[in-house]
Parts: structure tokens; C-alpha cells; sequence
């Protein structure tokens, strides 16, 4: 077995040892964060916003429903129309006296105004309410956008105090496996001591090959998100105050979910957008009544002998124009009983929408409820293992422990700093989860998590 070189096995009293993990792990975050300007939650939302696909897809969408709804107030506005022809006539007669080449022009002015159309108002009215959906589908991929960086931002730094921890075990077990060398070349322990910190220290090793892999990989996934290269995110210092529930009611937030997810609101719009859509089919049975004006000017050869060349005529005229469909097979009939049956199904679709908000809410609001109590069952955990470690730390000095000991309390320990890590993100994570689900997530809500992180 070599051993390792006299720089790394230097003799520390155990006091120092216990001290030296905390030390590394200032030291580990600090190469982790390297030279790369850190950034707050908020201002990578606002990248994100300029750059995410999916949200800019959505805003699109809604400028183009904001486009259709003004396309359908026109329906009751007026319309006006200017119209030319020009012909060149050939006219071939039996009475050959009669054969003639000549062209004629005619320029018209018109303009309708609706006075009793019913289905154009409610089309007016469908818009709004589409609008209205529209509205909450771009609420929607908002709120997933906020949660979707939320979650990048945080695995980053999860993957970054997994490293940190991994660095800080291995330095720890590269310091028993010398403490272990040490002592078998004096005879006061067996090589079985040595190898097993060997293979401890080997494992190690390959986890934080692991960890730099994966600590790259989510960095990668949030400058894809945000649009740049390098981002850095903020740290959570420790010990950190979570924020809590509030309300601490489950039935509070399933209330506001119904009555505020964009989902709901969503299918309540096409709700009624339906409902209007049978109006419209039963205004189709009855009449429809416009005003109606135009100017006409007109050039054409005269037809009278007695007036020979062109004449040119000036028409104007104003009056109204009345509609009633009398038959048209069935259709009229049918479109009603079509709407109607789409306007069950738009009902459906609601109640199914409650449905599922409901029951994610109430997914969520557990999740974090269980994710605080997680946090501080960790945290007594974490002490729990630390003074675990330095128990076997020193019961392996006076002979009392064996090796094997000291290594499963130091992986316990970092394994307990890697889960209440995690769990405090998830915590984080979990509280923007339920206003998603509650449907009230809004970016304002990051402003709490930012207060909470620190700058590099």
C-alpha cells in the first residue's frame, strides 16, 4: 500500500480536525462560485422572461387574441365600400346596323351600418370572453415560468453543497486514511484500518466526479433557461429562517384555488363563450335589418337613337335592408342543438378543472407542510451526526472505536448537510408550488425567497 506524501499526513490534534471541515466548505463554495457575477432570483426571472420560448409564445398568443376580439367589435360598426368597373364591349347583331364596340364605367360608393343583427353583439361578447381566457393562459405559463426557474435556480445551488459536501468528506477521510497509516506503521492498528479508508476515500473520489458532472449539467439548464452563460446564483445562508404557511388552512387555499387558478378561469370563459354561442345560434333563426346607402356613378353608351354617345348617370339611394331566413333544411335547428350540447361539455370541463386545482393544492400545501417538518427533523439530525462524528473521533483515538466507525459517522454527517439542504430548497420551491397551484403565483412573490439570499 503507498503511502501518501508527508505534506498530506500532517499530525493535528483532534480539536483542529473537527474544525477543518466548516473551514472547507468556505473554501469549496468559494472555488465553486469562481469569478462569475452572481445573480438574485429576480433579475434571472427577467431574463427569463425575455427569452423563454414558451412565455414568449404565450404573450404572442395573447396579442393575437387582443387582435381577433377587435376583428369582432367591428361586426356591429359600420362598413363602407368603394367599388370600379371598367368593360370593353363587343356587340355582334343580326341587324348589322347594330354591331357596336364600346366600353362602359361605373364607380360606387356604399356603406351598411347594422341595425338589428343580435348575433354580431354577441360575437362581440364571445371575444371579451375569450380575451379573458387568453389572459389566463398567459397567467398560467407565467406561473410555470417562476416555478420552472425557481426550480433550476435552487438545483444549482443543491448541486453545488452536494460538491461542497462531497470535497469536505473527502478531505476528511484522506485525513483518517492517514491517521490509519500512521497507526499501522506503529502497530497500534491492522491494515484492514488502511483499507478501509482506502476504499471509503476511492468511493469518495467517484462521487465527486458525480457531483461536478451534475453541478455542470444544472448550470447548464439555467443559462439555457435565462439566455446567458455563467449565471451564478445568490447562496442561502445558514441558519435561515423558512418562511411559513400562511394561511396555515388547507381549505383556505383550495377556496382560492377555485375561485383564482387560471385554469378555472380559463374554463369558466369558455363556459361562457359557449353559452353565448347558443344565443347566437338561436338569433340565426330570426331576422336581421341594416341601413343601407350608396352612390353610384355610371358611363355607358345610350340606348335611347334619339341621344347618341355616352351618358353619364349619378345615382344616389338610402334605405334599409330586412333578412329573415325561411328554410334552410334543418341547419338553424341543428346548430342550436349543437351548442348546446358543447355548452354541457364547457360545464363539464369546469367542474373538472375545480377538480384538479383542488386536489393539486391541497398536494401542495402538504408538501410543504412536510417539507418544514423535514427541515427540522435535519437540522436535529445534523447535530445528532456531529457530535456522532466526534464521539467516534475520539473514542477511535483512546481505542475504543474502530475505523470502520469514524468513516460511516463522517458519511452520515455529510449525507444529513446534503438532505437538509435540499430540503430548505424544497421548502422554498414548495411554497411557490402552492401558489401555482392555488393559482396566485405572481413575480412579486420571489421578492420574499430574494430577502432570504445572500450575495457571493
Amino acid at each position: 500500500m503507498p503511502k501518501l506524501a508527508p505534506s498530506l499526513v500532517p499530525h493535528r490534534p483532534a480539536a483542529r480536525i473537527l474544525r477543518l471541515p466548516a473551514a472547507l466548505l468556505l473554501g469549496t463554495l468559494a472555488g465553486v462560485a469562481g469569478v462569475a457575477h452572481a445573480q438574485s432570483l429576480q433579475s434571472l426571472l427577467e431574463a427569463a422572461q425575455s427569452y423563454d420560448a414558451a412565455y414568449l409564445a404565450a404573450k404572442a398568443q395573447f396579442e393575437a387574441n387582443r387582435a381577433k376580439a377587435e376583428q369582432a367589435r367591428a361586426r356591429v360598426l359600420p362598413s363602407v365600400g368603394l367599388s370600379a368597373e371598367a368593360f370593353v364591349n363587343r356587340r355582334d347583331s343580326s341587324a348589322s346596323v347594330l354591331d357596336d364596340t364600346f366600353n362602359n364605367q361605373t364607380v360606387r360608393l356604399a356603406a351598411t351600418q347594422p341595425l338589428y343583427r343580435p348575433g354580431n353583439q354577441l360575437e362581440v361578447e364571445q371575444a371579451q370572453r375569450s380575451l379573458q381566457a387568453a389572459e389566463a393562459q398567459l397567467q398560467s405559463v407565467e406561473q410555470d415560468l417562476i416555478v420552472r426557474l425557481s426550480q433550476a435556480y435552487f438545483d444549482v445551488l443543491g448541486a453545488e453543497d452536494t460538491l461542497t459536501f462531497v470535497r469536505a468528506q473527502k478531505a476528511a477521510v484522506e485525513q483518517q486514511l492517514a491517521a490509519a497509516q500512521r497507526n499501522f506503521e506503529v502497530g497500534t492498528a491492522t491494515i484492514t484500518d488502511t483499507r478501509e479508508a482506502q476504499a471509503r476515500f476511492d468511493l469518495v473520489v467517484a462521487q465527486e466526479i458525480a457531483a461536478e458532472n451534475d453541478l455542470r449539467v444544472k448550470k447548464l439548464a439555467l443559462d439555457q433557461l435565462v439566455g446567458r452563460s455563467g449565471t451564478q446564483p445568490w447562496r442561502l445562508p445558514t441558519p435561515v429562517t423558512l418562511p411559513t404557511l400562511a394561511p396555515n388552512d388547507v381549505n383556505a387555499w383550495v377556496q382560492r384555488a377555485a375561485a383564482e387558478h387560471p385554469s378555472v378561469r380559463a374554463a369558466q370563459a369558455a363556459l361562457d363563450v359557449t353559452r353565448l354561442e347558443v344565443r347566437k345560434a338561436e338569433a340565426a333563426k330570426g331576422p336581421t335589418l341594416d341601413a343601407v346607402a350608396q352612390y353610384q356613378f355610371a358611363r355607358a353608351p345610350s340606348s335611347v337613337a334619339a341621344i347618341p354617345g355616352y351618358l353619364r348617370n349619378q345615382t344616389a339611394s338610402i334605405g334599409v335592408q330586412f333578412n329573415l331566413p325561411l328554410y334552410s333544411g334543418g341547419a338553424l335547428d341543428n346548430r342550436v342543438k349543437e351548442t348546446v350540447a358543447l355548452e354541457d361539455k364547457a360545464r363539464n370541463d369546469v367542474e373538472g378543472a375545480v377538480r384538479g386545482v383542488s386536489q393539486a393544492t391541497r398536494a401542495a400545501f402538504f408538501g410543504v407542510q412536510s417539507g418544514l417538518g423535514q427541515v427540522r427533523a435535519l437540522e436535529a439530525a445534523e447535530a445528532s451526526s456531529q457530535s456522532a462524528l466526534e464521539a467516534n473521533q475520539l473514542g477511535y483515538q483512546v481505542g475504543v472505536r474502530i475505523n470502520i466507525d469514524v468513516l460511516n459517522a463522517q458519511s452520515q454527517l455529510y449525507q444529513t448537510k446534503a438532505q437538509l439542504a435540499k430540503a430548505r430548497y424544497d421548502v422554498l420551491v414548495g411554497n411557490l408550488r402552492l401558489r401555482q397551484a392555488a393559482g396566485v403565483l405572481k413575480p412579486e412573490d420571489l421578492q420574499p425567497i430574494n430577502a432570504l439570499l445572500q450575495a457571493r
